[in-house]
């Protein structure tokens, strides 16, 4: 069935949109890094000795890792274990400096045992010496680029088969997404542009062309795309809000370590709440777009309900979904934490001081205020959708 659309919720919507899309472009050119020092700033940390090359070699044998060593032991040999040559693996340079070189080098246990056999490959760091000595090689890691790409294709054919013509768009709306953090988002960033305004242009380009590349141009994406701004706009407030509450500094592994010693001017918590302002994007659109097509579905099965019924309505679906919503953006946090939760759970310290640390609690900020902006992002839709879909005509059947 057709709606036809009052024409004034469509314009003053359709008008905060164009705003809206009006100032996402402003802050985009404001806040466009400056090419030459991102530039400078890429490849300025020395990631391993000057001269250093990292060739790919075919493993040739892999040797399992070393039994642990007896605590007992006070030679710490390992009692009678055969330790020799053990957590080694054997592998010849295949490409780059030194190609058809066979070596032997050691792996943490955790690569000795984690499937690698023959044939498969390996990246080597390769150190060069004195003039006249042999370079030194050591072990890097593994050359995974094989099986990504098959992830990849596999994910690629599943959505073309399985969505067809959107899932095609839904890629292309990815592949956009991606340049637009590569290109925007993180040299913007790493050059001192100030974060949550960083987070907040990228996202509002990245909703708007996704969106409407995968949805299609109507009233009920625009409305879906209103509801999806405004829960961005909470999630950035509310994570503001508790990051700084909670003295979170954004520093609590190798990563932020080294952002504060070489790109000293980043601000570690803004970017904090940048991160989660991000992270939340994909389940808004999720979220949004299913409670503005309810609303839509709703008004066209009964065109006499009243706006007020039409709202409850659509807010029964949407608390179903926020209930099923919460649990997928909660368990996600908490399975990229998983090896965290599990090693601080050696420590022989409570639970309760175990959760306020710095880095359990920003895990849990990050689910609680991304979920707080998500639960009100679906009321702020639903009303959005209410007030822009027709009013009731007819009368109610008996």
């Amino acid at each position: 069935m057709e709606l036809h659309l009052d024409p004034v919720p469509r314009a003053v919507l359709l008008v905060a949109l164009a705003a809206v899309a009006i100032a996402t472009l402003a802050g985009l050119a404001w806040l466009w890094p400056d090419g030459k020092a991102a530039d400078d700033l890429h490849g300025s940390v020395q990631f391993a000795a000057e001269g250093a090359t990292f060739p790919e070699a075919v493993v040739d044998r892999v040797r399992p890792a070393c039994p642990p060593v007896d605590p007992s032991d006070p030679g710490g040999s390992g009692g009678s274990a055969d330790r020799s040559g053990c957590g080694t693996v054997t592998a010849t340079v295949a490409e780059g400096a030194g190609d058809g070189d066979q070596v032997t080098v050691d792996v943490p246990p955790e690569v000795a045992t984690s499937g690698l056999a023959k044939g498969d490959r390996i990246q080597l760091l390769r150190t060069p010496t004195v003039e006249g000595q042999d370079p030194t090689y050591g072990y890097f890691g593994i050359s995974r680029a094989t099986p990504l790409w098959l992830v990849a294709g596999l994910f690629a054919l599943v959505v073309l088969v399985v969505a067809r013509w959107r899932g095609l768009m839904a890629i292309v709306g990815l592949g956009f997404a991606a340049l637009v953090v590569g290109f925007f988002a993180i040299p913007a960033l790493i050059t001192g542009e100030q974060p949550v305004a960083v987070a907040l242009v990228t996202g509002a380009l990245i909703m708007f062309v996704v969106l409407y590349t995968t949805h299609g141009f109507s009233m009920r994406t625009s409305a879906a795309l209103g509801g999806t701004l405004v829960g961005m706009l909470l999630i950035a407030g509310i994570s503001w809000w508790a990051i700084g509450a909670a003295h979170l500094t954004g520093v609590v592994d190798q990563s932020g370590q080294a952002l504060t010693t070489f790109a000293p001017g980043l601000q570690m918590q803004d970017l904090l709440v940048a991160a989660v302002v991000i992270a939340g994007l994909g389940i808004l659109n999720d979220v949004t777009i299913t409670q503005a097509s309810a609303v839509w579905e709703l008004r066209a099965a009964s065109p006499a309900m009243s706006r007020a019924r039409l709202f409850t309505s659509g807010m029964r679906i949407g608390r179903d979904h926020i209930a099923s919503t919460i649990y997928t953006i909660v368990f996600a946090y908490a399975g990229t934490a998983l090896t965290l939760l599990l090693a601080v759970s050696l420590y022989d310290r409570s639970w309760w001081e175990l959760l306020t640390t710095e880095e359990i609690s920003e895990e849990i900020v990050r689910a609680l205020t991304g979920s707080i902006g998500l639960v009100l992002a679906v009321p702020a839709t639903t009303a959005v959708a209410v007030l822009t879909v027709p009013g009731p005509r007819g009368s109610l059947d008996p």
